[in-house]
């Protein structure tokens, strides 16, 4: 058995003001009540909520306050993200921090995909996040959107990443659907997905802690929460090994797979489709979108079916059998 004990702290973000001070807080209370806790994730942008306009450089005292507390309580500490410049480009990226027990960044991590087009003036990181927890396993850390690709996951987990932390800031209507995906993500890669979710400017909650075989082992309300849970990653190594219940080994299959996949050559053609759909924007009032393509349908369909009507009548009046 690999026990590891991981919390999630599912809380009220402010949009208007910093959240670091009831970050720390809420940090202390925890580690009073759960003192076996060795990593705490919080939802994503929780320090400042979600308004690019309160972005910090790459280097701020905010991110040595976190690291003090990590420290303070010898645990890993990814303190949800928040939106950092950088340096060079002075570009704006949705960034979060993996901070070790000795107070150090060991990784930072830039939102893949940016919940576009709501999330504008946010550039896209290109880097994955995978470390290693020494003497216990490996890690990969998604932000959001991000597990809505499963490609994300597809590469951490390929590089032997067992445990997923997932923050994330949902405030919409589409959170059942994430909820679908974190577990269908737990059984599609076998491996544990730990998703944080934020409240009030951070989130409607149901933060979700999901192992290997797509069982949901803690699932929040709409209240603030923290949940630590123990997870056994020998349990990922087995699943790996024999399948989710002895049944599908979906990682090896993937392995030994005969085919490569042309849609990821984008010269190949083979998403000529997806360049039919149109700009990625923000649907207006009275949105036409795919409207002029179903009206093409249905009238190919209503001639059809007149036609289909004449013959049958024409096929009555001359006295002949028809059926189907």
């Amino acid at each position: 058995m690999t026990p590891f004990a991981i919390a999630g702290v599912q809380m009220h973000v402010n949009a208007l003001h910093s959240n670091v001070d009831g970050m720390l807080h809420r940090l202390d209370l925890l580690m009073v009540r759960f003192p076996w806790t060795q990593m705490v994730l919080f939802s994503e942008l929780a320090p400042f909520g979600p308004l690019e306009k309160f972005k910090l450089p790459q280097e701020n005292a905010v991110i040595d306050q976190f690291r003090e507390a990590a420290q303070r309580y010898r645990i890993w500490l990814i303190p949800g993200s928040m939106f950092l410049t950088h340096p060079e480009d002075g570009r704006v990226y949705n960034t979060s921090l993996v901070i070790n027990p000795d107070g150090e960044v060991v990784r930072r991590y830039a939102k893949m995909f940016p919940f576009l087009p709501y999330e504008t003036g946010v550039s896209a990181g290109t880097e994955f996040c995978v470390f290693d927890v020494p003497d216990v396993g490996r890690f990969g850390l998604s932000i959001c959107y991000d597990m809505w690709f499963p490609e994300t996951t597809r590469q951490l987990t390929s590089q032997g990443v067992e445990v997923l932390l997932h923050p994330v800031l949902t405030g919409t209507t589409d959170r059942d659907a994430e909820l679908a995906i974190a577990r269908a993500t737990a059984a599609q890669f076998q491996c544990y997905v730990i998703d944080v979710n934020g409240l009030g400017a951070g989130g409607v909650g149901k933060s979700l802690v999901v192992d290997p075989t797509s069982l949901v082992l803690h699932q929040s309300a709409g209240q603030e929460d923290m949940f630590p849970i123990e997870v056994d990653l020998s349990m990922v190594r087995r699943q790996r090994e024999t399948g989710m219940k002895g049944l599908g080994q979906v990682l090896k299959s993937f392995r030994d797979r005969g085919v490569d996949f042309s849609v990821y050559d984008r010269t190949s053609g083979t998403d000529a489709y997806l360049k039919t759909l149109g700009p990625l924007e923000i649907p207006q009032q009275g949105s036409k979108a795919g409207l002029h393509g179903d009206m093409r349908a249905d009238a190919e369909i209503g001639a059809f079916e007149h036609g289909h009507r004449s013959g049958f009548a024409t096929r009555a009046a001359n006295g002949k059998t028809v059926t189907g």
